[in-house]
């Protein structure tokens, strides 16, 4: 088997921009007349070349080529540039680089490296091909300065609500290409963009010159495009005008439905194992990391990758395992003594009523300090944020309450699991206090 490189790790490069003249030239990211992808280019001769580079391609990567046709073609973008670009990340679908196994593993279904950042960090998977090839083709989307709803990625979704590309677009008054791309793709390889062009002339010098070995790929791709027209169609016929949705409440959706999702088994602690059930107090339900750290974490707006989408002390794992324990009595007595001083933080709210309080407590971390921000819940329809310091890290915590037992089940939650936690504000809805935690919070 012939292997290529594997997932390739970025890092920040003020220079990234500087480098783009010394790029090869290839084409614009987004088609238009003049910037089509060529005939030849067919899902069954990328699916050939894919096996002319390697000869043990797995078999659930059969659909690919149809994918990145179909979708490329729904997003108007070069999906053929696309397809060789998945073909350096990834060594030809082998996920090898070099001599060793890349970071990304084939399960995963990342075919460009999202959210890996090197030294083990596997960074996002995804459920299905079609997905994994969306994410990939969305984030290529987003260089070419177009805003993408809803994005499968969390790395895409993170790039685009902190406007990590936006200074570096603003300094190109054309249409970006993929020479752009690959200077900020990946500004520690300078031979990134010679590299996707080394695959294409290939390709258009081999494969592209001869007859197309599955032609029933070219017509299941062309199905599935008029297929989706159609229901695009559909939709924008019935589609009602909602009211645009903050950062906060995207995220507060997407929260809860995964939650919803995973069950009530799952759970993530800041340092402390769940308390024990008893009469008074209930559990919370799961919670998670909306931001976790990365090992590179973003500037304002030059490094292109976060780490993980979820925190982890098993790469299979979705969930953080808790650190340490915390015994019956400590944490009886850590709640009764907090509880007085939460109820002050909580004070001016009638039972039954909600407003927005913001505390003193609510302010951002020092500069030298990370911070994450992360969601729990007892089942309230109010939230408040609690903040908490653990291992020098900052987390803010936006906890669903219940009305009329606010302040016993902030002080429970910050006996367990925010040890000398404190109340940073009080909120009508999770998606309030949301907005107000990644003010506090920005990166992760």
């Amino acid at each position: 088997m012939l292997r290529k490189v594997g997932t390739v790790c970025v890092f920040a490069s003020l220079a990234a921009v500087a480098a783009s003249a010394a790029a090869p030239d290839l084409p614009e990211i987004l088609t238009k007349p003049g910037n089509d992808v060529p005939a030849c280019v067919t899902p069954g001769r990328l699916m050939a070349f894919l096996r002319s580079r390697n000869d043990e391609l797995n078999p659930r990567y059969e659909a690919i080529a149809t994918q990145y046709m179909r979708l490329g073609e729904q997003l108007g973008l070069r999906w053929d540039f696309a397809f060789y670009q998945m073909i350096v990340e990834t060594g030809a679908l082998s996920y090898w680089r070099g001599t060793r196994a890349g970071d990304v593993k084939p399960e995963q279904l990342n075919f460009a490296g999202l959210g890996a950042t090197g030294n083990g960090v596997r960074g996002e998977s995804f459920k299905d091909l079609e997905t994994g090839v969306r994410a990939h083709l969305e984030h290529i989307l987003l260089y070419a300065g177009r805003p993408v709803t809803d994005p499968v990625a969390d790395r895409t979704r993170k790039v685009q609500h902190w406007g990590v590309l936006t200074s570096w677009q603003k300094g190109f008054n054309r249409p970006l290409t993929f020479a752009d791309l690959a200077t900020r793709w990946a500004p520690g390889n300078r031979h990134y963009g010679q590299m996707m062009r080394a695959v294409a002339e290939r390709f258009q010098n081999d494969v592209c010159r001869r007859p197309d070995p599955r032609p029933e790929l070219l017509q299941e791709a062309r199905n599935l495009i008029a297929k989706d027209a159609s229901a695009s169609k559909v939709a924008d016929n019935t589609a009602e005008t909602g009211p645009t949705r903050s950062p906060g409440e995207e995220l507060a959706k997407r929260a809860i439905d995964e939650a919803k999702a995973e069950g009530s088994g799952k759970r993530s602690a800041l340092g402390a194992q769940p308390p024990p059930v008893s009469a008074t107090v209930t559990p919370p339900a799961p919670y998670k990391m909306l931001n976790p750290p990365s090992s590179n974490p973003p500037p304002s707006d030059e490094t292109d990758r976060s780490g993980p989408a979820t925190v982890s002390a098993n790469p299979d794992s979705k969930t953080a395992t808790p650190k340490s324990g915390s015994t019956d009595d400590t944490v009886s007595a850590e709640k009764s003594a907090s509880a007085d001083k939460i109820r002050t933080a909580l004070a001016g709210t009638a039972a039954g009523k909600t407003k927005t309080t913001i505390a003193d407590t609510a302010t951002p971390p020092a500069a030298n300090q990370k911070c994450r921000v992360w969601t729990a819940s007892y089942g309230g329809q109010k939230s408040i944020i609690i903040r908490s310091i653990t291992d020098q890290v900052v987390n803010f915590t936006v906890l669903d309450v219940n009305v009329g037992s606010e302040a016993r089940e902030a002080a429970a939650f910050i006996a367990a699991y925010a040890k000398n936690g404190r109340v940073a504000g009080e909120f009508a809805s999770q998606a309030q206090a949301l907005d107000k935690a990644f003010e506090l919070c920005p990166e992760g």
